[in-house]
């Protein structure tokens, strides 16, 4: 199976080479192999799940791949994948291969728009494979091409200004953790696992100083936060959080999905790959500040997501309160506050996917997105008696990412607060705030978009068609199934998990 992982990273490049090859003006043919490519991506990740070994806790030595890449350098073309790693790629494959039937509306270059879907799903997947640094950065990187073009040409009318954004506060971030990068580098003492990422495991730089501008600092303090800026930033943490409402609220629907989805995950798995094994010390002493700037993300991005008309930027200020909650279940540093956060980056994954494809269905319809229009009318009302079908699977998604019982949101971040507890007590009382003011924005939403009377505009618009609906089970059946019965995700977590909180107990 050594060849699975290379099959799963590069089958979105080679449908991006199909794609391109298609005569321009072909869009259903485009569209088509845009689908077929992203399913049979989704079914290797689901082939990978049934093949992947629970009770190893770390790289599954059955999926691993080595190969010299820059040989001079000891930089090597390695992939791997464990337990943190697989629930990632399951939600990658499955946003995607949903997010091109979410496209099929578009009508705007339609070849490039699904060029650079697949263009992206690749190197995201690249991110959470990659066993070499060096590899991992080129990944990280090459990753905001895609990205930048899909909101700058695709998105909305200030597209340009949100797309501008998110690059430079994201290369930002990247510039600071390649300066770790390279400082790691030259710490290993450029041999043969400079760039090697499991090899940096372990706490090897506890006890190194670095002098910088003739001072002696702690290599691995200083280093920990070069590589936090760079995660927190990607997640994104308070308050490195401005760019998120703009990219958001600019971007098509599906980019929308796949930025929620998955990119932000992209940041807290940069904590659980790198910044926890590689410097489990600093990790620790700086515990609290990581659940603290958590715990005012999650407070801070409900009350933000409470002020808002326009029901896109509510949802994406909600994102910043969610995953304030995965990194509050990180700083517990304990078996159950880090599973519940690795549960969390899945459930959030599929929960806000179900909001935004709801969203994009209704601005399809509607042309807007305001619950209450900047002049004070109505922007939406009655939405329940005339689209029925969506107001249910509305429902399902503003439930589970309210985080009520039997679905998603509640397990994932029940743990969080089961590990959270005994570390971090008031701080675990102060993010109830976080649930109670959820709650109440996701509420005072619905009662405003679906209750009261039917606006006029409301009036035209049809309930969702076939292929909505289609799109929108696979993350219904999710929500519900793994707000019922989690263990499938658990399981695969828990060995690798594990492994990681005995590192940190050593500290």
């Amino acid at each position: 199976m050594n060849g699975l992982l290379n099959w799963i990273l590069w089958s979105p490049i080679v449908g991006l080479i199909a794609l391109l090859v298609i005569p321009k003006g072909n869009d259903n043919a485009i569209r088509w192999t845009a689908l077929v490519s992203t399913a049979f991506t989704f079914i290797l990740t689901l082939v990978l799940y049934a093949k992947f070994d629970q009770s190893i806790p770390g790289m599954q030595p059955d999926f691993l791949v080595k190969m010299p890449w820059i040989e001079q350098f000891h930089i090597f073309y390695s992939l791997g994948i464990d337990g943190i790693s697989l629930p990632m790629t399951i939600l990658n494959g499955l946003l995607f291969f949903l997010c091109v039937p979410a496209s099929w509306t578009v009508e705007k270059n339609i070849k490039g728009y699904f060029a650079l879907i697949l263009m992206l799903q690749s190197t995201v997947f690249g991110v959470f494979f990659s066993l070499d640094f060096f590899l991992f950065y080129v990944y990280w990187e090459v990753m905001l091409i895609p990205m930048f073009f899909l909101i700058g040409v695709w998105g909305g009318e200030n597209r340009e200004y949100a797309a501008v954004k998110f690059f430079l506060y994201t290369f930002f971030g990247s510039i600071v953790m390649l300066v770790g990068i390279i400082a790691l580098y030259y710490a290993t003492g450029k041999g043969v696992d400079s760039f090697n990422i499991l090899a940096m495991h372990g706490g090897k730089f506890s006890d190194l100083q670095v002098n910088i501008f003739g001072h002696d600092f702690s290599f691995e303090k200083l280093f920990f936060w070069a590589m936090f800026l760079g995660f927190a930033i990607k997640v994104p943490v308070f308050p490195f959080h401005t760019w998120l409402p703009h990219a958001h609220v600019q971007a098509p629907t599906a980019v929308s999905v796949i930025l929620a989805g998955v990119l932000l995950k992209m940041g807290t798995y940069g904590f659980l790959r790198f910044s926890f094994p590689i410097f489990p010390a600093a990790s620790v002493e700086y515990s609290g500040i990581i659940g603290t700037l958590g715990l005012i993300s999650v407070i801070y991005g409900a009350l933000c997501a409470m002020a808002q008309d326009d029901i896109k930027k509510l949802i994406a200020y909600s994102s910043v309160s969610h995953m304030g909650f995965v990194m509050m279940g990180l700083s517990a540093m304990t078996t159950t506050g880090m599973n519940g956060a690795v549960l969390q980056m899945f459930n959030h994954g599929t929960s806000t996917a179900m909001m935004f494809l709801l969203i994009g269905v209704l601005y399809e319809r509607s042309h807007h997105r305001w619950i209450v229009r900047p002049d004070g009318s109505k922007g939406f009302g009655g939405l329940y008696t005339q689209m029925p079908k969506y107001s249910i699977i509305f429902i399902i998604g503003m439930f589970a990412s309210m985080g009520l019982p039997g679905l998603s949101g509640f397990i994932s971040e029940a743990l969080i607060f089961l590990g959270i507890y005994a570390k971090f007590t008031t701080m675990t009382v102060l993010a109830l705030i976080g649930l109670l003011l959820g709650a109440a924005y996701l509420l005072w939403a619905f009662k405003r978009m679906f209750f009261g009377e039917v606006a006029e505009s409301v009036k035209e618009y049809d309930d969702m068609n076939l292929r909505e609906v289609a799109y929108m089970l696979p993350l219904c059946a999710a929500v519900i199934v793994f707000g019922i019965f989690p263990a499938p995700i658990l399981n695969i977590m828990k060995a690798s998990v594990g492994q990681l909180v005995d590192l940190l107990a050593k500290y």
